[in-house]
């Protein structure tokens, strides 16, 4: 259920108050451009029962082109208010933290992508002095950079840590080294030609990604997808899962000095990646979800998949058997509960930290009622428990897919494409999927005539990289890469 209330900017911090003290969650904020002024949609989702409230804060012509922030009740909204200024010019009033978040300071003052008046991008102006990393002082105290290059296939993230000995006193992440300008790559492009840009914000998640996608679109335009088409899109959901889960298996591994383990756990997701492709076509299962339905060129072997899982269970045991892999991860980079409540974690970071959300559960687009779908939870808050909750994960995908798989048949293509056009109004939609590293949300208008007017993904790595430095303060240097791989998160994914 989706509630939509107009109301006025004086009135947006008791309503938002209200509805986080209300059990709600900050999902989501996206500025748009109409015909007669700015308005900012702040949508807050809850569930069980699914539970969808959009406030829409138009501002007048006349109007300041500012809002109170909201940065007071909610990280997460401090962070998005700082992202709508950079790309849209509004002025999130007494925000704690004013400065530049997505736009770098050679990015041009005053210049504001996302206006419709923005025009071609100009050059790139002199560096605005250096970026205002908080310094810390003291006796044998010093600084170690690393990045945006690094050394190996990773993308660009400046690490900025200040250190005494080997403690990490404090860690700067910097991003946004490659934002592309999704959101406005969107505008003007048919509802189809949107799919291929969906499955390709976060190149691992192209499933979760596009299903969102679709589902926003598919409840602006009332289209009914059948339920084969569900239960379809549901499997590849969990098939994305495994086929990422077992590689971060191998790398954690990896990372603590096990290259065996990784060889066999990468060995794994290759047979994986086989798999997808006798699925979807593609190694990454693109082509999968499409709009009004589903694509399959054949049904996973669940032969093969058992024993896929059967050889995951033996590599996460051997990990766990071996005593300096245990010791190693036990303790390591611990993300409080609290914490992780405060800044507004997702997925799999969430759940080692104790927090149970799961879209399945809370926005279920399939009936998952009788799956028994349990939802892994730790509380240790270290590598270990992100570790065991995505080893955890893998077997709870697996009996999904096994689930989501029967009754299906092979090739099939279960369509009900969209209405392109009818109506002379704006229609809206969002699209809530649990992907592999958590919730992700996609909120779409669609134009009168069909095309898409805005469309606003967020992945979950933008909610779950300010956890990263959290989890490191007090640790030490050498934690970092075992850390960092712990987390996982989306640079592409978080870099729109």
């Amino acid at each position: 259920m989706r509630n939509t209330h107009d109301i006025d900017v004086t009135e947006l911090p008791q309503r938002a108050e209200e509805l986080l003290t209300g059990g709600h969650r900050l999902a989501l904020v996206a500025a748009h451009h109409d015909e007669h002024g700015l308005r900012v949609v702040y949508l807050f989702v809850a569930g069980p029962p699914d539970t969808r409230t959009e406030l829409h804060v138009r501002l007048a012509p006349n109007q300041p082109e500012a809002v109170p922030t909201l940065a007071h009740l909610s990280f997460p909204a401090g962070r998005f208010e700082r992202e709508m200024r950079d790309l849209f010019g509004i002025v999130p009033l007494d925000h704690p933290l004013p400065r530049r978040l997505v736009r770098h300071f050679h990015w041009p003052r005053g210049w504001y992508p996302m206006r419709p008046q923005a025009g071609p991008t100009p050059a790139f102006g002199e560096q605005e002095g250096p970026y205002p990393f908080l310094e810390v002082e003291g006796d044998g105290v010093y600084e170690i950079p690393v990045g945006p290059v690094h050394a190996g296939l990773i993308e660009p993230g400046h690490f900025r840590f200040s250190v005494v000995g080997e403690t990490i006193l404090k860690l700067k992440a910097r991003l946004w080294f490659v934002h592309r300008g999704v959101e406005k790559l969107f505008q003007g492009r048919s509802v189809a030609a949107g799919l291929p840009l969906a499955e390709r914000i976060s190149g691992d998640t192209a499933v979760g990604h596009a299903l969102a996608y679709c589902l926003a679109v598919e409840e602006a335009t009332g289209t009914e997808v059948p339920l084969e088409a569900q239960n379809a899109r549901a499997m590849l959901l969990e098939l994305e899962r495994i086929h990422n889960h077992v590689a971060d298996l191998g790398m954690l591994c990896n990372d603590v000095g096990h290259g065996i383990l990784n060889a066999h756990a990468q060995r794994v997701r290759e047979q994986l990646l086989r798999l997808n492709k006798e699925v979807t076509g593609h190694r990454l299962l693109r082509g999968g979800v499409v709009p009004g339905g589903a694509a399959l060129h054949a049904l996973p072997d669940l032969v093969r998949l058992k024993a896929i899982g059967e050889d995951i269970r033996e590599i996460a045991d051997l990990a766990l058997g071996h005593s300096t892999v245990h010791d190693r991860f036990t303790g390591t980079a611990i993300l409080h509960t609290e914490a992780a409540r405060t800044i507004g974690c997702l997925g799999y970071v969430a759940r080692a930290s104790g927090l149970g959300a799961d879209a399945r559960i809370t926005h279920p687009f399939t009936p998952y009622d009788d799956t028994r779908l349990t939802v892994p939870v730790h509380d240790s808050g270290d590598v270990l428990a992100r570790f065991l909750v995505r080893a955890e994960e893998i077997d709870v995908s697996l009996a999904l897919i096994e689930h989501f798989t029967e009754g299906l048949s092979a090739p099939m293509a279960v369509l009900a494409p969209p209405s392109a056009s009818g109506t002379t109004t704006l229609r809206t939609g969002v699209g809530l999927v649990e992907g592999w590293r958590g919730s992700i949300t996609t909120r779409v208008e669609l134009a009168p005539d069909g095309t898409l007017a805005r469309v606003k993904p967020v992945d979950p790595s933008f909610f779950n990289w300010p956890a990263l430095p959290v989890a490191l303060a007090d640790t030490i240097v050498p934690d970092f890469p075992l850390t960092n791989k712990s987390f996982n998160l989306s640079y592409a994914g978080n870099d729109l």
